[in-house]
């Protein structure tokens, strides 16, 4: 048996989270790996809604969907804290999985960070929101100083959530040097 790196376990957390025809967020769309993923994984019938606060990222997203033809994907210029805001409250409980990639955008400007605040404000709003069994997978990127401050921010919070209201887990390799991501999964009940 080999133990699974961080990010084919988070993709493998998304596979046995969704099927065709569901809803996801990708609440940090990045260069749009992910956001290819998740509109692979929920196909034709499914949507995804991709969100981020810089062009660059949408404009990279974009790019990368239009060459693999992919069109069931929504790119929204805004926080994920705002994610209830930017869907229609009837779509709201078919949201069965998101995905937060923490930190700066890869290639891009490093002190433009994601930070404890919105994305403890995203968390709630998806719990509040996702249906019973829906995903929430944060990726954490905690190698530079604005990501040390969220990862304490993060901890804290989510050892906090009521167990009736979710399973939270944490996977993450603890001998390894250089600050590597690890992985919290929270499971709404």
């Amino acid at each position: 048996m080999k133990l699974e790196r961080v990010l084919p376990y988070s993709k493998k957390l998304l596979t046995l989270a969704l099927s065709q025809g569901d809803i996801a967020i990708d609440a940090t769309v990045g260069n749009g790996h992910d956001t290819l993923f998740l509109a692979r994984l929920v196909g034709d019938s499914g949507h995804v809604y991709g969100f981020d606060i810089q062009k660059e990222a949408l404009t990279n997203t974009s790019t990368l969907l239009q060459k693999e033809d992919v069109t069931n994907v929504t790119l929204i210029h805004d926080s994920h804290a705002n994610v209830s805001q930017h869907l229609e409250a009837s779509l709201h409980h078919k949201i069965k999985a998101a995905i937060f990639n923490l930190g700066y955008l890869p290639g891009g400007d490093k002190t433009i960070t994601t930070t404890p605040d919105s994305t403890v404000n995203a968390i709630n709003r998806l719990l509040k929101i996702m249906p019973s069994e829906g995903l929430i997978i944060l990726v954490v990127y905690h190698g530079h100083p604005e990501g040390a401050v969220e990862r304490d921010a993060l901890l804290e919070y989510v050892s906090t959530i009521e167990q009736k209201q979710a399973n939270v887990l944490q996977y993450r390799f603890l001998n390894q040097v250089n600050a590597p991501p690890f992985i919290i999964a929270i499971e709404k009940k």
